[in-house]
């Protein structure tokens, strides 16, 4: 059986506990050996640039990273010229790691709708396991109205590498909102990313 490895990337603008928990809860799930977070410099679809600057949401991922043996970091898309491709991203981990290792990028479930836009989906799809995180509780997501698109066995792996993950309500921007209004942010933030950010001075008003 081939070994796994999870990769996770986002903005992580800051890394909160949410994307904590669902990446643990994910390798479980996927019985990953590794998960490696990956910040993005800016999303090809966002178009916005993250409010901390590169080295600062590294710095805190990194800080996350230490705290749990399975997990990893990458600033692969930080070094790369924008804009950066997922697809670029997978294959590069494919090269370093070799054929012996199966790759599962994880994506939110909110992030779905959005795959019809991604550069080379198809090529991504066949390349990896996309896996689709979505919370307990919530309906799975329904793939069906991209078969005329993507075709029947494409959609068939989506479904296949689905993964639940814990209903947690937390997002970056809920956690630059309360540092800009000058409230606690301790059951958000790991406390090595409250304290980072509290000297730095980052995600103040203005």
């Amino acid at each position: 059986m081939k070994q796994r490895i999870a990769l996770f990337g986002g903005s992580f603008d800051p890394i909160h506990l949410g994307h904590v928990a669902v990446a643990r809860v994910a390798a479980q799930r996927l019985q990953a050996r590794e998960v490696v977070f990956i910040p993005a410099k800016c999303s090809p679809l966002k178009g916005a640039l993250p409010r901390a600057n590169d080295d600062d949401r590294l710095k805190m991922v990194e800080l996350v990273a230490a705290t749990e043996s399975i997990f990893a970091v990458s600033d692969c898309e930080l070094r790369r010229a924008a804009p950066s491709y997922t697809i670029d991203t997978v294959r590069q981990f494919q090269a370093d790691y070799g054929p012996e290792t199966s790759i599962h990028w994880l994506l939110g479930a909110d992030g779905v709708d959005d795959l019809v836009y991604w550069h080379k989906i198809d090529e991504l799809i066949d390349a990896c396991n996309v896996s689709v995180m979505y919370r307990g509780g919530y309906e799975t997501p329904a793939f069906d109205k991209y078969e005329p698109i993507w075709g029947v066995e494409r959609v068939q792996k989506l479904r296949a590498n689905v993964v639940e993950t814990p209903s947690i309500d937390i997002s970056s921007t809920q956690v630059r909102q309360r540092l800009a209004d000058g409230q606690d942010v301790s059951d958000l933030l790991h406390p090595d990313v409250a304290d980072y950010i509290r000297r730095h001075d980052l995600y103040k008003r203005g």
